[in-house]
C-alpha cells in the first residue's frame, strides 16, 4: 500500500506517490516560522483588514464625503459675486444656532466647497455646520462622528471600543511585525521550490507565488505603517511620550496650536478634531491669551485674524479656532496638508489684532519633526500624489493578502482530521541564540508583544501540549 507524505521543501504539497509517509520534522526555522506566521494571522488578518479598509475610506474622504453630502458640502459658484466675509458667515451661523458655541472655521479647499463651522451645542454634542461662502447662507449640518469617514477614523483609531480597542490594535500591530519578518524568511528560503512548482502548474502554486510577491512588497509598507502608527497608541505611544518628556524632548510639538481656551489642550478644545484638518504635531503646553481691550481700542474679528495670518505667510485653506472669554485668541493654522514641514500656527490677539505667538515646524523638537513627517507619510499626504496613491495601493495589497492567506489555508486544510491544519514545527530556541535575542529585544521595545508572547508560550507548553485533544487540534509538534 502506498502512502502520501508531505514534501519537506513545501509541506503543504503532497510528495509523489510511492513515497513512504513520515511526520514532518518539528525542528527547523522554515516550519517554525511558517507556524508562527500561520497563527499570528488569526489576530493580524481581521484587525489589519479593517485598518486597511477604513484607511482607504479616510484616504479618499475628500472625494467620498462631498459625493454623499453634496447638498451641504458643495456650492454653485456665481459669475458675479465674491466671497462673503467670514464675519458675515459667522453671523449667519450664530443666527441659526443662537445657543451653540462656535469653535472653529475651516475654509474650503476648492471654490465650490462650503465653509465648515464646528459648533458645540448646550448638551455637549458637536456638529459641523456648512455655509455657502458666496452667499453666506447656512446649507445644513452633519455630525462628523456619523459620516462614513467619521466612522472609518473612529474604527481605525480604537475599533470604537475605547481603551480595549486601542490595545487590541496595538497588540495586532506588534504581531504584524512578526508576520512580516517570518513572511520574508518564508519568501526567501522557499523561493526556488515555489518557482519549480509554479512551472509545473501544481495546484495552488500560482496563488502562493502571488501571495509571496505581494507580501514581499507590502511587508516594507507594513513595517513602516506600524512604526509610524505606534505614536498614536494608548500604551506604547503614551509611555514613549512620557519617557521623551522626562528627557527634555517630545513626540509632539510644544505648542497647542488651535487653542481658544488658555490652559486647555488641543484635543480637549476640539473633541471632533478627526473631522478637522489640524497640524498633527500639536501638543499640550499653554499659549499667551489676548490682552483686555483699552477704551476706544479697536476689536479684531475673524477676518482680521485671516489677514494677519496671510501677512505672516500662512497659506489657504486655513483653519481658525475662535476665541472664548476675554483672554482667548484667534489661532490660525495654515495649509500644510502635503508638506508637514510647513505646519505653522499664528495666534492673533482678539482685541488688537497683533500676533501673540507664532509656532511652526522649525520650533518642534527633533523627535516631533520625525513623528510629524512619519504621520504625513502614514496618511498619504507628505509627497503629494506619490504618497497618496502609494498609501492606496498599500491598503489594497493588505486587503489582498488578507484574502489570499486564508484562501491558501482553505485549499490545503485537512478534511475530517480534527485539526486546524497548522504547520507542525517548534522554534529551535536552545540552538539559535540570535533568535532568542531578537525576541527579547522585540519584547522589551514592544511590551505588549512581550506580554502576549509569554502568554502564548505558556499556553502552548502548559495546556496545548499536555492535552491530547488540543495537541492534535492545534497540530503541536
Amino acid at each position: 500500500m502506498t502512502t502520501t507524505s508531505l514534501d519537506p521543501a513545501n509541506p503543504e504539497v503532497p510528495a509523489p506517490p510511492g513515497t513512504k509517509q513520515r511526520r514532518p520534522a518539528p525542528a527547523g526555522l522554515f516550519r517554525a516560522f511558517w507556524r508562527w506566521h500561520f497563527y499570528a494571522s488569526f489576530l493580524v488578518i481581521p484587525v489589519f483588514a479593517l485598518l486597511a479598509a477604513t484607511g482607504l475610506i479616510y484616504l479618499f474622504r475628500f472625494q467620498i464625503e462631498p459625493l454623499l453630502h453634496a447638498d451641504v458640502m458643495r456650492v454653485s459658484v456665481p459669475a458675479d459675486q465674491r466671497y462673503q466675509s467670514m464675519s458675515t458667515m459667522l453671523t449667519a451661523v450664530e443666527a441659526r444656532y443662537p445657543d451653540a458655541e462656535i469653535g472653529l472655521v475651516r475654509e474650503g479647499r476648492d471654490p465650490d466647497d462650503a465653509y465648515a463651522f464646528a459648533i458645540t451645542r448646550p448638551d455637549g454634542s458637536t456638529t459641523d455646520v456648512f455655509v455657502d461662502p458666496w452667499r453666506a447662507e447656512v446649507l445644513g449640518s452633519l455630525n462628523p462622528d456619523t459620516t462614513l469617514s467619521g466612522y472609518a477614523i473612529r474604527l481605525h483609531g480604537d475599533l470604537m471600543a475605547g481603551r480595549w480597542g486601542d490595545g487590541l490594535i496595538e497588540v495586532a500591530a506588534c504581531w504584524a511585525i512578526v508576520m512580516a519578518l517570518t513572511g520574508y524568511y518564508l519568501f526567501v528560503s522557499g523561493r526556488k521550490a515555489r518557482l519549480r512548482r509554479k512551472a509545473k502548474k501544481v495546484a495552488g502554486a500560482a496563488l502562493r507565488h502571488r501571495h509571496g510577491l505581494i507580501g514581499a512588497v507590502a511587508g516594507v509598507g507594513l513595517l513602516f505603517m506600524v512604526l509610524t502608527g505606534l505614536p498614536w497608541t494608548g500604551f506604547w505611544g503614551a509611555k514613549v511620550q512620557s519617557f521623551a518628556t522626562d528627557h527634555g524632548s517630545s513626540m509632539w510639538s510644544l505648542d497647542p496650536g488651535a487653542q481658544s481656551k488658555p490652559g486647555s489642550a488641543l484635543d480637549e478644545s476640539l473633541p471632533h478634531s478627526h473631522a478637522v484638518e489640524v497640524p498633527w504635531a500639536q501638543g499640550d503646553t499653554k499659549i499667551p491669551g489676548s490682552a483686555p481691550a483699552e477704551e476706544g481700542a479697536s476689536v479684531a474679528t475673524v477676518d482680521t485674524a485671516v489677514v494677519v495670518a496671510e501677512k505672516e505667510g500662512l497659506k489657504h485653506p486655513m483653519s481658525i479656532v475662535l476665541p472664548t472669554g476675554d483672554s482667548g485668541v484667534f489661532s490660525v493654522m495654515g495649509d500644510a496638508f502635503s508638506h508637514p514641514s510647513d505646519e505653522r500656527t499664528v495666534h492673533v490677539d482678539r482685541f488688537s489684532g497683533k500676533v501673540r505667538a507664532d509656532y511652526g515646524f522649525e520650533d518642534y523638537p527633533l523627535l516631533a519633526k520625525a513623528v510629524s513627517q512619519g504621520i504625513g507619510l502614514h496618511e498619504g499626504r507628505s509627497l503629494g500624489l506619490v504618497s497618496f496613491w502609494g498609501a492606496a495601493l498599500f491598503c489594497l495589497a493588505v486587503l489582498t493578502l488578507c484574502v489570499t492567506g486564508p484562501l491558501m489555508w482553505w485549499r490545503r486544510r485537512p478534511k475530517g482530521a480534527g485539526s486546524v491544519g497548522a504547520p507542525r514545527g517548534r522554534m529551535p530556541l536552545r540552538s539559535t541564540w540570535w533568535l532568542v535575542g531578537g525576541l527579547v529585544v522585540l519584547g522589551v521595545l514592544l511590551p505588549l508583544f512581550g506580554v502576549t508572547l509569554v502568554a502564548v508560550l505558556l499556553l502552548d507548553q502548559l495546556v496545548l501540549r499536555r492535552v491530547p485533544a488540543l495537541r492534535a487540534a492545534f497540530d503541536s509538534a
